[in-house]
């Protein structure tokens, strides 16, 4: 994360730490820290001081599933500090943990003051991004409430209600107002000469809704052994290439950050499940296209994950049309937010339809799985809501009536809904924004292969011999229709997209590998394609960038318009070896890889689309999502894709 937050993740709860281990609460920062469950900041002060001073680190906390941090209070050469406090948290299902280990310095005995300053401002998380946006919270009121061992923060706006517990061990010499609301927890601790005195704050957030009876773990080693049990289980067993330890090192880091990334849902028949969120700290919750994204990179190795999503993305369903959310019938979650500004409907978001892919990526998920785990079960379960999709994808979605799948700016939300979803994302080369309905060429891949794989299963599974036909009938025909009218002969690559009068959108970008990975382009054009994304234009040596350089709309730190997605590229790797183009492949799996390696094997959402010819080491993108499901999930891609080569 940018700002020097360090970002500790558990399922459905991240805490998001500065280099001292303290939680300063301020708003405007560029990313978010505090204690977050459900969407909202269930700890937005949690600042340490010694004798009425913060301390200043020896050891910052560094990148892991604990934070870990040495400080000693301020001072000066010829006055070396009197002593030590190291810093240990962890985060668990809506818990945090902290011990505290305070070591005198002197040989004599000596007294500290130590303080902890605590807050809960239960803000929604969409009021911490810097849109310029506000929301009235009207009958909003907060309390807070001295216990025996610490504090109790309670929130409250008509029916919705939200707590935050703070307790200690042993329990505060006091418990003091600070005049801002946050309550400040204060001990004197008297040490023995070179002695140890050591502290333990727990704290339980209850969001909204959550009526679970949990407890907090007893210390932060106890929630990691939980955690890393959790990541053993993710790790466990799958086939890392030997010959290739920087890749079986990203895949592990990836299966391990997926494994933290599992956050509750509900399947059709109120089955309990997990499933992969998008990713922290902005999308710690379900959304349609990245969970199965994630789910088909998983599935050689994790089909679970598939088997969790299909469900969970069923249940959520439309069923109806909707103008807010933009639902229609048979249409694919985009979005699922449990947060109070999502409650009252004052962001679209609790259930949210912007997506024109999610849909047919249901499809093609459904079908993958049942191919590769023979679970023909799921197939019938799941065959409504299946049936419903392809309704969705012939009539609302456009397939009948304009040919393709094609989607509308929403004012209130998503301008684009395809995976490039910032505004000005769907651009020709000039910059210039696709206007009217769009149909993006990447979401009509997907189309032709979700008709191709629910043809199978109707055919192999649900015995529909003419549903079947009909479906292989409308693939083929949009093959057809694709290469007429998306192909740019000038240019010998497809446009990005068509607009609302049908033109030809041609900005040179990265969708078209997505094409290759659904199969829709003929030999002759998907080799044209697999060659052209290797040219330096569109290669930086990290991997390729979403839009080629030299194109008067690129610019290598736009979010869509010429960084390097892992994902993005993980799909193209894929469709680069279904045709034929392995040394293609590998030359991209080795650059993601690489990159991968110089980030601790770790891949973030995005990088900045500098070459590797200038920048020796891969540029971060600012405001990126360090744990991705998407990145986490595509070192297995490239793994399925080449191999250990």
């Amino acid at each position: 994360m940018t700002d020097r937050h360090h970002l500790l993740v558990h399922g459905g709860t991240f805490a998001a730490v500065g280099d001292g281990g303290d939680i300063s609460g301020v708003r405007g920062a560029g990313s978010p820290d505090g204690l977050f469950v459900r969407d909202a900041r269930h700890l937005s002060r949690w600042q340490l001081t010694v004798d009425g001073a913060v301390p200043e680190s020896l050891t910052p906390v560094a990148d892991g599933d604990t934070a870990r941090c040495v400080l000693v209070p301020r001072g000066g050469r010829q006055e070396p500090p009197k002593c030590t406090l190291f810093r240990e948290q962890a985060v668990g299902d809506g818990s945090f943990v902290e011990s505290l280990r305070v070591t005198s310095n002197h040989p004599s005995p000596t007294t500290v003051r130590l303080a902890m300053t605590v807050d809960a401002d239960f803000t929604d998380q969409f009021e911490l991004r810097s849109d310029h946006r506000t929301y009235t919270k009207i009958g909003a009121t907060r309390s807070r409430q001295v216990l025996d061992d610490g504090v109790e923060f309670s929130y409250q706006r008509g029916e919705w209600r939200s707590c935050t517990t703070v307790t200690a061990e042993p329990a505060p010499d006091g418990v003091e107002e600070t005049g801002t609301g946050a309550r400040r927890l204060v001990w004197t601790l008297e040490l023995a000469p070179h002695g140890t005195t050591e502290l333990t704050l727990r704290v339980m957030a209850r969001p909204h809704g959550d009526k679970r009876t949990r407890r907090v773990p007893a210390s932060p080693a106890a929630m990691n052994e939980q955690l890393l049990a959790l990541e053993g289980e993710f790790v466990e067993g799958v086939p890392f290439p030997t010959g290739w330890p920087e890749l079986a090192a990203a895949c592990a880091r990836g299966l391990a950050d997926l494994a933290s990334l599992q956050v509750p849902a509900t399947g059709p028949d109120g089955e309990e499940l997990r499933v992969p969120a998008a990713g922290a700290p902005w999308f710690l919750t379900l959304l349609g296209r990245d969970a199965l994204l994630t789910s088909l990179f998983t599935l050689p190795y994790r089909p679970q994950l598939a088997a969790a999503t299909l469900p969970a993305l069923a249940a959520t369903q439309a069923t109806e049309t909707g103008p807010t959310s933009v639902s229609q019938p048979g249409k694919i979650v985009h979005e699922v937010r449990h947060g109070e500004l999502a409650h009252f409907g004052q962001v679209p978001f609790g259930r949210y339809y912007g997506s024109v892919d999610a849909t047919p990526l249901f499809l093609v998920l459904l079908g993958a799985y049942v191919e590769q785990t023979g679970d023909a079960d799921l197939a019938r379960r799941l065959e409504p809501h299946a049936r419903a999709a392809i309704g969705w994808m012939l009539d609302h979605g456009g397939l009948t009536s304009r040919g393709y799948l094609v989607y509308r700016a929403d004012q209130g939300g998503l301008a684009n809904q395809n995976w490039k979803d910032s505004p000005g994302a769907i651009c020709s080369a000039d910059g210039t924004r696709a206007s009217g309905p769009v149909m993006a060429a990447g979401a009509q891949g997907y189309a032709y292969d979700a008709l191709r794989r629910t043809a199978w299963i109707a055919r192999t599974v649900w015995e529909d011999e003419t549903y079947a036909a009909l479906l292989e009938q409308a693939a083929g025909d949009l093959r057809d229709r694709f290469q007429r009218d998306f192909w740019m002969r000038d240019l010998n690559f497809p446009a990005l997209a068509l607009d609302g009068e049908g033109r030809q959108v041609n900005a040179l970008a990265s969708d078209a590998g997505h094409l290759l990975w659904s199969g829709l382009l003929d030999k002759e054009y998907g080799e044209a394609v697999g060659r052209r994304l290797l040219e330096p234009d569109f290669f930086s040596g990290w991997g390729v960038r979403t839009l080629a350089s030299g194109q008067s709309a690129y610019h290598p730190l736009s979010y869509h318009r010429g960084s390097v997605w892992p994902h993005d590229n993980a799909l193209i790797t894929l469709g680069l070896a279904r045709y034929g183009l392995h040394d293609e492949a590998r030359s991209v799996a080795h650059a993601l890889v690489d990159a991968a390696t110089a980030t601790g094997h770790r891949l973030p959402e995005v990088l900045a689309g500098y070459g590797r010819d200038t920048h020796s080491e891969p540029v971060p993108y600012p405001h990126a999502c360090v744990r991705e499901s998407r990145s986490a999930a595509a070192p297995l891609a490239l793994l399925t894709a080449v191999g250990g080569a």
